[in-house]
């Protein structure tokens, strides 16, 4: 979903969620943790960044509301 945004662009986890498992509020919910940890793996991978507030946050290191976002050069 990233790379469809562009690198410019961020995805909410939970536009992941309810691609994933559809508008029903309790199964999409279910998958925000395990979409949480594959963020963080992808992140360590250097295939995407997590971000709050615009910011690049360290992905073992970070709370509350966040993006996901492909990585930016420089």
């Amino acid at each position: 979903m990233a790379a469809e945004r562009g690198a410019e662009k961020t995805v909410c986890p939970s536009e992941v969620a309810r691609a994933l498992a559809g508008s029903d509020e309790k199964a999409w919910r279910l998958l925000m943790a395990p979409i949480r940890a594959e963020t963080v793996r992808l992140a360590d991978d250097g295939a995407i960044e997590i971000r709050r507030k615009g910011r690049t946050v360290d992905p073992h290191d970070f709370k509350g509301i966040y993006r996901i976002g492909l990585p930016r050069s420089g």
